[in-house]
């Protein structure tokens, strides 16, 4: 369609149009690439992670200084709280290799839990691990020992006790402190329009972070790698639509490829501020026709356009409003699409979209996502993982951001995701580069810790009690010893005397 077009015509309209299609169409093909399953095997643990304590499952009586197991089968936000309440050592919850083995509303019941569990301050660390046959033997006989203290005799209690066998789980390593010196780091590529020096710049935005209670299983497959894939996808189709003059408009098209959009979009947050305070030669500081920041756009038939302030008539947003409206209605008519309003609420501590940063410096700006609240849990949850593909397109885009976790503090400046990243956009953009964020040292706005990974070593061992009686029979017998042996001429006569008896017999 738009090689048909005459090229003095390809400049505003067609550009718009062209963005439109392309965005609803990926997220379109993305909602059949990203769905539930589970994930590699890592732990998470809080800063207080050194643990030697003995395994117990949560249908124990007593938890105090225990280390508590759960199945994500089971588990359930009232165990996880008496868990806590009784001062457990920590917390270890099993997740299944198979997510077609757990009920869709024990992942929606985990995912409504899992904001709690990360409000709340704790000292009892907390661990995940994905399942596997010795695992789960441990799991099934500490199960075992925790349901015997329910026996109606104390007698069986204290036999069952003595002599079963129980599970020391023991981590090693140091203490988590915090990284003063961790960056943050955003890429940057641009596209340079056909036309005069003054020309109006489009802006598409993605943060490529991810985040859940467990960093090192955050993979985040909608939240956000279907909206980074989506980024990288228009890259290459507009560098090639940039490359003929027929089809080159008289657009600027700036990439930002954003980090630390989960911790309230700080890379998104100090661009804006070098680039509008800091320097005089800036995009972002001429005529900016609009942000478009995507964000989640890899489940539903849904497409919701969120904006702080409707565009007025008139406007290149309003324009592009009118277009993607009539793209949804032409092209794909299963999809329901929708503009949502929602004014920016200073007070919070967080924002809800990252086209807000935007709209706070009075750039034009909304986010295109599937999600018609910024609440949904899925944003934030270690259960937002990738499937199967179904579809060709952004497969091996999809493929890479998902193989690996993509938590803001486990990728620095030189790591292998970034170097990636860099080059793929450099390909397809011009003068792509890095922009980098560190805390503040007197008020940070964020804090990482290390220690994100401990390994756990579970130690067969007899309970307490069994070498309380050990010693108890010990005792005794070293007791009886030393009576035979102070008292031998007694107990030589007593012999000889009772040896005697039995010859006469």
């Amino acid at each position: 369609m738009i090689h048909k077009r005459n090229p003095e015509i390809f400049n505003r309209n067609s550009v718009l149009t062209a963005f439109c299609l392309a965005v609803v169409f990926l997220s379109y093909v993305q909602q059949k690439n990203c769905s539930r399953v589970f994930l590699k095997s890592k732990n998470k643990s809080t800063r207080n992670a050194v643990l030697n304590t003995e395994a117990r499952t949560v249908e124990a009586d007593v938890l105090s200084r225990r280390c508590v197991m759960m199945r994500l089968v089971d588990f359930s936000y009232e165990q996880y709280q008496k868990a806590l309440r009784q001062s457990a050592g920590a917390v270890v919850i099993i997740l299944p290799q198979a997510m077609s083995s757990v009920p869709q509303d024990v992942v929606r019941q985990f995912m409504e839990i899992e904001p709690e569990m990360l409000a709340m301050e704790t000292i009892v660390p907390v661990y995940f691990a994905v399942e596997d046959d010795e695992l789960l033997s441990i799991y099934e006989q500490t199960q075992a020992a925790s349901a015997s203290q329910g026996s109606a005799s104390a007698a069986e209690v204290l036999l069952h006790t003595a002599t079963a066998n129980g599970f020391q789980m023991v981590t090693s390593g140091a203490q988590s402190k915090a990284v003063s010196d961790w960056l943050i780091t955003s890429v940057e590529g641009r596209l340079t329009g056909l036309g005069g020096e003054d020309l109006p710049t489009i802006v598409i935005v993605a943060h490529y972070d991810s985040f859940g209670v467990a960093p090192w299983l955050s993979h985040g497959a909608d939240s956000n790698a279907s909206g980074i894939s989506v980024l990288l996808e228009l890259a290459r189709l507009f560098s090639r639509l940039y490359t003929y003059k027929r089809t080159h408009a008289g657009y600027n098209l700036l990439f930002f490829a954003s980090g630390g959009g989960k911790f309230n979009y700080q890379g998104t947050k100090r661009w804006l501020e070098d680039n509008l305070d800091h320097t005089d030669s800036s995009l972002l500081q001429d005529n900016v026709a609009f942000v478009l920041c995507l964000d989640t756009l890899g489940r539903g038939n849904s497409l919701h356009l969120h904006v702080s302030k409707p565009p007025k008539e008139g406007t290149l947003q309003h324009a592009f409003l009118r277009e993607l409206e009539m793209v949804v209605a032409s092209q794909f008519s299963e999809v329901q699409f929708s503009m949502v309003h929602k004014k920016i609420n200073l007070a919070d501590d967080m924002l809800a979209w990252e086209h807000e940063r935007f709209a706070i410096r009075r750039l034009p700006a909304f986010t295109v996502s599937h999600l018609e609240s910024h609440r949904d849990s899925l944003r934030n949850s270690i259960m937002d993982v990738r499937s199967e593909i179904q579809e060709e397109q952004l497969e091996s885009v999809m493929d890479w951001l998902t193989s690996q976790p993509r938590a803001a503090q486990l990728i620095d400046k030189d790591s292998t995701f970034l170097n990636t990243l860099e080059y793929y956009m450099g390909r397809y953009l011009k003068d792509v580069k890095q922009h980098h964020v560190k805390a503040d040292k007197r008020d940070p706005e964020f804090v990482f810790y290390d220690q994100l990974k401990q390994v756990m070593n579970a130690y067969r061992v007899k309970p307490a009690i069994f070498d309380l009686l050990l010693a108890l029979c010990i005792a005794a017998y070293l007791g009886v010893a030393y009576i035979a042996v102070q008292h031998f001429g007694l107990l030589y006569k007593t012999v000889q005397r009772l040896s005697l008896k039995t010859k006469q017999q």
